[in-house]
């Protein structure tokens, strides 16, 4: 089965140690982010894999050849000219992907959550997408009804709201996992553009079934900062 790891952010909160090297590199139990995450979806059977990079492409594609000698099968999507964020990096591997629903899969994110669940529940559903969810700290939040379908977007901080139905009234606030699947037939509904994923399924969601799958059990990290990347080091070193 086919899946995406997006990788070729600049990791800017990340501070010095995105400067030497991508976030997809940084060390985590004597291994790189970008190798656990390639064991996370292998081991689920997500073993066709396309990596996005983007900085520091040199030391990735390093990192990626070392992978492949040890029988990982990556392709690779280059953005080292431009940047595409995630919904429009996805578009540019567009061809990578077939006629089955495929997994998109952050490289900073660590996770014991059931891949296969997560797809066999989106098969079952019929959804356009399935987005990962999980109630948590934060400011951002999708907002959902009481069947898990994603109704808006919420960020508590700045009061911005959007909403998919007249009002959110009903709706719960839960925080995205950077972690979905999504069927082929997503790709076209997709404009051209830089743009993220969550602005796509807040355009999308009006008329197409965007599900969530609550993963509220075992664990779940952003290595994003160098607190939380201290905070999974010191997890797993269990």
């Amino acid at each position: 089965m086919k899946a995406m790891i997006f990788a070729a952010g600049l990791g800017t909160r990340l501070g010095e140690l995105s400067r030497e090297r991508p976030k997809a590199l940084v060390e985590i139990s004597g291994k790189s982010a970008l190798r656990l995450a390639c064991e996370k979806l292998a081991s689920s059977g997500f073993d066709d894999i396309i990596v996005n990079i983007h900085h520091h492409p040199s030391l990735m594609m390093e990192e990626i050849e070392k992978l492949r000698n040890e029988g990982f099968k990556i392709t690779v999507s280059d953005e080292t000219g431009e940047l595409l964020d995630t919904a429009g990096g996805l578009l540019k591997a567009r061809r990578f992907f077939a006629d089955e629903p495929f997994v998109c899969y952050s490289v900073d994110i660590f996770t014991d959550l059931d891949l296969n669940d997560m797809y066999n529940r989106h098969v079952k559903s019929g959804a356009l997408a399935t987005l990962a969810t999980r109630h948590r700290p934060g400011t951002r939040f999708l907002l959902v009804d009481k069947n898990g379908r994603m109704c808006g977007w919420r960020n508590v901080a700045t009061r911005e709201e959007i909403t998919t139905k007249g009002s959110s009234s009903g709706l719960s606030e839960t925080g995205f996992s950077s972690i979905q699947v999504l069927s082929p037939s997503i790709f076209d509904k997709m404009p051209e553009g830089i743009y993220s994923l969550t602005s796509l399924y807040l355009m999308l969601a009006r008329e197409n079934r965007i599900m969530t799958y609550l993963h509220d059990t075992g664990y779940w990290f952003d290595c994003g900062t160098p607190a939380n990347l201290e905070k999974i080091r010191k997890y797993l070193s269990r």
